[in-house]
């Protein structure tokens, strides 16, 4: 799909033409001209794109057409790229450089000379046009539809949901009822049920089975596939129709054909205002869909239902109009019915639809590789059921599955119906996720600053690129393209995924698009495309510098433990001259960067996270592009050179040491000379106490940051970052962490801490919680450590309203007793209380924690069970760990049986300590105990 590269290069194009730095006169004339031809083009790159991919009717002249202008877009950026660099590189310094030019202006042959960087723009530009000619001599820029009379359209492999009997629907029986349940509840108001999920879930096949089984209970009923794109008018009077059932023509045909909208819309308000209806909007894509098609659906009082299927959870937020509305989301089978699925699509004509038991593994892997999606079961075991039933040739089948499911047409469109839906700028970002083994988790984070880095988030309304990014990234959730693995208790996302099998459509467009190489397995450099723009290596990296052709390269990472990476490092920076993206995250065989790795001109993103790096290369203060520093979880302590002239850094992260579950003390880093850091957004860990050096005074001119997290603060250093604090008017995230008892955080100097603060992270001794705390109104999680407050901490911080995370840990508090009052706490979601080692009582009163969903208690001290907990009735994990051994026999279902019935959740755990290791444990079925 050229279209991402070509709009790519148009916004480095304009970026270019209106840079500070001046570009001289010819070849500032040649790029605006370029980018004129260019933004012609697209407009019939979009129209092809989506013929190509959508409807496969692009002939193959247009295809090496669109094949050529994708090269010539990818060579421009690398002229473009190279032309940057070199001037930078060959500039005093960066304050005389516009002058520079300037005086040397009609030398840049001489400046350059071994590039001809400005002769290859001109020639560039030559190809550009030619291209253009050639698309009008052939017509290219008016594709013709084909003709309706002639064009055999494409099987829609969605429709075959609609012709299932109901013994053949498998696994959603509970669904179903679910479902029928809503449209058959006696209310009489409008009531508009959303069924979202990804692609292949099963959502028609669901909605099909309940439209059947319940819309003889109505005055009438429609069902209407709107797909995308869709006519109104077209849609209304099939709505008319389906509605009038072929014998209640509430209007003539011909009638209908000559009516606009409004009169349409008018027809059908008329006839279903007293009527109780059914109708089925099957398979939405459009967000407005809902604003056009209301007001054709009245709202009568008599029970109507309306049922929409969607990909896109947006779509359904928009049809919802009422509390009444109802959201399901698809659920995928559970495994035994996944099995079974397989079975009778696969055996239907054999064994009595069961599987031989020789090939009952193979089936169990088969189906587990199908990952419970329907789609891919029945598609699958549809393949299968014509092959010989023997271990070898299911062996053979199991071992290519990927691409034989991936050449299974139906798959592949279905999946590819909702990456073609997409704007180009997240198509950029749904391909990614091809660039990761698949199955791999990955942090958002580390997303979402590598789509900053590569440019593909842009500014909208003076919001931080990183909130753009998160938009995007809920986007791609709410399309069914993303799956969420991990949330915080805020339910932000935390780590993500995609399908196995979206996985293996992403990665084959990647491939067909020269997006990004991922080399894996045997053969790796014979798969190596010398236009590829990013590098995955999955395999080995043997040998993989050898070749001259990953100089284009913008996007470098590994997912292997290889240590022949460290032999190749000093090779690195010559070859990867143009990277942006430099990612060694978790590969723990590297231990260092290369000395000249400074070279790397457009590096934006360098991590080293979870390696054993020890030490920066000096040369990393000339990446004056970096923009994120990721050193968490390796081995660097300190930054020995000062960081000023990294101007463009956004992200500084540091944390000497491994992670650890839970997590320990975090060892920061030693920095200093940060106060130029005008962008940075995050810093942290970094240490406080520099000998000879005041970093929290360099602090104060650091407003703009939204993280900060410093450890090793002194007492007479409170005073100086409360008020550093307070200027930080957009900080949501504060970490402060004492090292020495001596050291007590005297942090209450501060009197207007900042508003927006949703996460504040207390360590060390404190004796008594800040007064300011209780102005912070929007605060979401706090975390309390070592602090040895001695009056009960929930009285004070019962006033947090917004608070949905609390953790009291590591004698944090000296009493004896806390006590949960009535109302308190109301969003509360996570309560930890670890390690309170003098803590014998916990009160909870009815209408304390109404929401609470985990609690975890370890109290070696704690002489009973809180009788509390029983009113909990949202809890959904329970955790004591730690408890004395009286306690836990007074709980042992043999000697007391005073216990049961104690909550209202089935995840509950004992466990007993000795030395560090556990020494008696119960789980709530070995009390015999039963949820109420």
């Amino acid at each position: 799909m050229a279209e991402i590269v070509v709009c790519s290069l148009i916004d480095k194009l304009i970026s270019l033409s209106t840079e500070e730095v001046n570009l001289l006169r010819d070849v500032r004339g040649k790029v605006l001209e370029i980018k004129s031809e260019l933004v012609f083009i697209r407009a019939f790159l979009k129209d092809a794109d989506r013929r190509a991919e959508g409807e496969g009717e692009i002939n193959e002249g247009v295809k090496a057409w669109v094949e050529d202008l994708r090269e010539v877009a990818f060579k421009m950026e690398d002229v473009v790229d190279e032309y940057l660099r070199h001037m930078t590189l060959q500039r005093p310094n960066r304050h005389q450089f516009i002058s520079f030019l300037t005086k040397i202006a009609c030398f840049v042959p001489k400046l350059i000379p071994q590039h001809h960087i400005a002769v290859e723009i001109r020639k560039i530009g030559v190809t550009v046009g030619s291209i253009k000619a050639r698309s009008d001599r052939y017509g290219f820029t008016s594709l013709p539809h084909t003709s309706t009379g002639t064009a055999r359209k494409r099987h829609d492999p969605r429709k075959a949901s609609l012709f299932l009997k109901e013994t053949e629907v498998i696994g959603l029986e509970s669904q179903i009822q679910e479902l029928i349940d809503v449209l058959e509840s006696p209310s009489l108001e409008q009531v508009v049920s959303s069924v979202v999920g990804m692609g292949g879930l099963g959502k028609t096949t669901l909605v099909k089975q309940v439209y059947d089984r319940v819309k003889g209970r109505f005055d009438c009923h429609a069902w209407i596939a709107v797909s995308e794109p869709y006519k109104l008018e077209d849609l209304l009077r099939n709505l008319i129709k389906k509605f009038s059932g072929g014998h209640v023509e509430f209007v003539t045909q011909n009638a209908i054909e000559t009516m606009d909208e409004d009169e349409l819309t008018n027809q059908l308000r008329g006839y279903l205002s007293e009527k109780r209806y059914l109708v089925v909007l099957d398979d939405v894509w459009n967000k407005e869909f809902w604003k056009d098609i209301e007001l054709a659906l009245p709202k009568n009082q008599n029970g109507a239902r309306i049922l929409i299927t969607t990909r896109n959870k947006a779509v359904a937020d928009q049809c919802r109009t009422s509390k009444e509305d109802i959201f399901h989301e698809m659920k995928r089978l559970r495994p035994d019915k996944a099995k079974e699925l397989f079975c009778k699509k696969c055996f239907q004509f054999e064994y009595g639809g069961c599987c031989p038991p020789e090939l009952k593994n193979l089936s169990a892997e088969i189906v587990s590789r199908c990952q419970e999606l329907p789609l891919a079961i029945v598609a699958v075991a549809g393949i299968l059921s014509a092959k010989e039933k023997s271990v070898y040739q299911w062996q053979k089948f199991l071992e290519s599955l990927s691409s034989q499911m991936m050449n299974h047409s139906d798959i592949e469109r279905i999946l590819l119906l909702s990456y073609n839906d997409l704007p180009y700028n997240l198509k950029c970002c749904c391909l990614y996720f091809g660039m990761f083994p698949k199955g791999y988790s990955i942090r958002c984070g580390r997303l979402i600053r590598q789509w900053i880095a590569e440019g593909f988030v842009k500014p909208e309304g003076g919001k931080a690129l990183e909130d753009v990014a998160k938009e995007y990234l809920a986007e791609l959730v709410a399309r069914s393209l993303i799956e969420i693995l991990e949330e915080d208790d805020e339910g932000k996302t935390k780590t993500c995924r995609i399908h196995d099998l979206l996985h293996d459509v992403i990665f084959k467009k990647m491939g067909d698009l020269s997006f990004c190489n991922v080399l894996a397995g045997d053969n790796q450099l014979s798969a190596f495309k010398p236009s590829t723009r990013r590098l995955s290596i999955i395999g080995s990296s043997n040998n993989i510098l050898s070749t001259p052709d990953v100089s284009r390269v913008r996007w470098f990472s590994t997912f292997n433990q290889d240590e022949v990476l460290n032999s190749t490092l000093r090779k690195f920076t010559a070859k990867f001259k143009l990277l942006k993206v430099l990612d060694f995250e978790d590969n723990q065989r590297l231990d260092h960067l290369p000395e000249n790795i400074g070279n790397l001109f457009h590096l934006q993103y360098l991590s080293v996270r979870g390696t054993r790096v020890k030490l920066l290369p000096k040369s990393v203060e000339k990446l004056i592009n970096l923009e994120t520093l990721d050193l968490k979880h390796c081995l660097v302590s300190e930054i020995p050179f000062d960081i000023n002239k990294l101007f463009k850094l956004r992200h500084l992260f540091g944390r000497c040491g491994k992670k650890t579950i839970p997590p320990d003390e975090p060892r920061g880093i030693k920095v200093k000379g940060i106060e130029g850091l005008k962008s940075l957004q995050k810093l942290y860990f970094i240490e406080a106490t520099n000998t000879g050096f005041g970093i929290i005074e360099e602090l104060e001119k650091m407003t703009q940051l939204r993280t900060l997290g410093i450890t090793k603060l002194r007492s007479e250093d409170g005073k100086s970052l409360c008020g550093c604090i307070e200027k930080m008017k957009s900080l949501e995230s504060l970490f402060v962490s004492s090292t020495s008892e001596e050291d007590i955080n005297n942090l209450e100097f501060m009197t207007s801490p900042p508003e927006f603060l949703r996460r504040l992270y207390l360590v060390g001794p404190l004796r008594k919680l800040p007064e300011w705390v209780t102005n912070l109104q929007n605060l979401a999680k706090i975390t309390i450590r070592r602090s040895k407050i001695r009056d009960d901490p929930l009285k004070f911080l019962g006033c947090l309203r917004e608070l949905v995370n609390l953790r009291i840990l590591d004698d944090a508090f000296d009493g004896e007793q806390l006590h949960f009052e009535q109302g308190g706490f109301p969003k509360l979601k996570a309560l930890d209380l670890s390690n309170l080692k003098e803590l014998k009582s916990l009160t909870i009163e009815e209408g304390a924690l109404r929401v609470l969903e985990k609690l975890y208690l370890r109290t070696p001290k704690l002489q009973e069970v809180p009788s509390g907990i029983r009113h909990l009735r949202n809890l959904k994990l329970l955790q004591f760990l730690d408890l004395p051994d009286e306690l836990m026999d007074s709980m042992d279902p043999k000697r007391n049986h005073r216990y049961q019935i104690v909550c209202h959740v089935a995840s509950v755990y004992f466990v007993s300590y000795q030395h560090g290791e556990p020494h008696r444990s119960y789980r709530l079925r070995d009390f015999g105990w039963k949820p109420l």
